[in-house]
């Protein structure tokens, strides 16, 4: 009985973990550049019931002991395997702001080792100084004259270098190449991912390389860097919803099934051991 409970309790904490990340996804639908998760389920391994060799005292007249009987399968529950980020391009938004650039992917190849599709990133340097990356193109001017990210992280250029501006009136071409009242001053870096599946999400739509540096974008690759627009988050509203419905409903009937044998313990400890 209790192989039940345990299979039913392991489901209800799979569907938990799916609701955590279908809600975050739904959290960051607004988020520029946001890559929604997209979680794998897996069974544990089941097991092949029977029936053990009947040893009971024989029969008049007597019988032969039968070998095992197969009863059948028996699934020992679920759990939630990994979570993989979803590295589709998101749509395209104008916001008319200079320092708003959004990375459009071109022909971009597929990994034959595992035929994952590349990924294009723009890299940016963290407070510590490590190197991180991000899809999200809603930059800013610090006041220090550097391009940076909302939260403050430096934008690099090709080279990995700082880009610093003198104003907000500057150009970016489709290649990503900055100009400002100065002239041509850097060009903007773009990392590539040969597996995007290597990266790890770090929060706030930042990823860092688990390989060491992302390599530039190499020449069989395209892209187009367009200003004044963002790329938004590729989250599915409609169908995040659709899924967090089903998943509340796939909880509750774990939790159902839970409540029947705590119904069922219950019975057999106060009512059938009862001694008279």
């Amino acid at each position: 009985m209790l192989r039940g409970l345990y299979t039913a309790a392991s489901g209800m904490l799979a569907q938990q973990r799916r609701v955590d990340w279908l809600t975050n996804n739904l959290a960051n639908a607004e988020t520029p550049g946001y890559k929604a998760d997209v979680g794998a389920m897996r069974a544990f391994p089941e097991l092949l019931m029977s029936r053990l060799a009947d040893r009971s005292v024989p029969a008049n007249p007597p019988r032969a002991i039968p070998t095992q009987t197969v009863i059948g399968p028996l699934n020992t529950g679920v759990y939630m395997q990994e979570l993989i980020p979803n590295f589709r391009q998101g749509d395209i938004k104008e916001t008319g702001l200079s320092t708003d650039v959004a990375l459009i992917d071109g022909q971009v190849p597929v990994d034959p080792t595992s035929g994952e599709r590349g990924a294009l990133f723009f890299a940016v340097e963290n407070g510590q100084g490590e190197i991180r990356y991000t899809r999200n193109g809603h930059f800013t001017l610090s006041p220090d004259g550097y391009l940076t990210t909302q939260n403050g992280w430096y934008v690099l250029d090709a080279s990995g270098e700082r880009i610093p501006l003198s104003s907000e009136q500057f150009s970016v071409r489709d290649d990503g190449t900055i100009i400002d009242e100065t002239g041509a001053t850097a060009r903007l870096g773009v990392a590539f991912a040969a597996n995007p599946n290597t990266l790890v999400k770090e929060g706030n739509g930042f990823f860092r390389s688990t390989g060491g540096p992302l390599p530039p974008a190499p020449g069989n690759v395209t892209y187009t860097i367009k200003q004044r627009f963002i790329e938004r988050s590729n989250v599915d509203v409609e169908r995040t919803m659709t899924d967090l419905l089903a998943a509340y409903r796939a909880f509750e009937a774990n939790q159902k099934i839970v409540q029947a044998y705590d119904r069922s313990l219950d019975k057999a400890v106060n009512e059938v051991g009862r001694l008279k």
